[in-house]
């Protein structure tokens, strides 16, 4: 017949051997990793560069007081996360710029009519041959400011078909280039030896 085989217990010597044993061994590799890499003593010196990534932070582990002041820049920043400061003042205003190119020719709008008068005497009642003197006057019509002149004519006050009545002369005025008014003469040689009133028309435009 066989005789059953049972398992024997471990003696309590032998259980308390193997946890000295293994007290002893945890120890010697505390005391082993400390102879390597002291307290404190793992620095710049011993990190590699790019060494500590991203991953190897821990959530919110960098606070204010490890970032230095005034280090951040805007681009540091999502968009929208730094608020709009306030509106700053006005700053001086800078140097003019070159003129530009001319721009084209507007449409000559709001013509107004100008106009002068000047009396020019006839020969005398009296006189025997009252055609065969010529009497001038001279009639000067300016435009207004901002305005300048287009063109001119003249005109007599009578113009029967006997009556010699001329202009003698038209003559433009300039300011700065620019035509402004005009001059005009008119001779009075009429048979009726009356005075006749000679008017000089000036179209000015802005």
């Amino acid at each position: 017949m066989r005789k059953s085989l049972s398992r024997r217990r471990p003696s309590p010597a032998l259980l308390v051997a193997s946890l000295a044993l293994l007290v002893a061994m945890t120890g010697t590799g505390v005391a082993a990793v400390s102879a390597v890499v002291p307290r404190n003593s793992v620095g710049p010196l011993q990190l590699k560069p790019n060494s500590v990534t991203n991953a190897k932070l821990r959530d919110n582990a960098v606070t204010s007081a490890k970032v230095r002041n005034r280090s951040l820049l805007r681009a540091d920043f999502a968009v929208g996360q730094l608020p709009a400061g306030p509106t700053g003042p006005q700053g001086p205003a800078g140097p003019a710029g070159p003129a530009g190119p001319a721009g084209p020719a507007g449409a000559v709008s709001n013509v107004t009519v100008r106009q002068g008068s000047v009396t020019v005497p006839g020969s005398a009642s009296d006189d025997p041959t009252p055609n065969t003197k010529w009497v001038t006057r001279a009639v000067t019509v300016n435009c207004n400011s901002g305005e300048k002149a287009m063109s001119a004519g003249t005109g007599w006050s009578a113009d029967a078909d006997d009556l010699e009545l001329a202009t003698v002369y038209m003559t433009p005025l300039t300011t700065s280039g620019a035509v402004t008014g005009w001059t005009a003469r008119g001779a009075n040689n009429a048979r009726d030896g009356q005075d006749h009133t000679f008017t000089l028309y000036v179209l000015c435009y802005t």
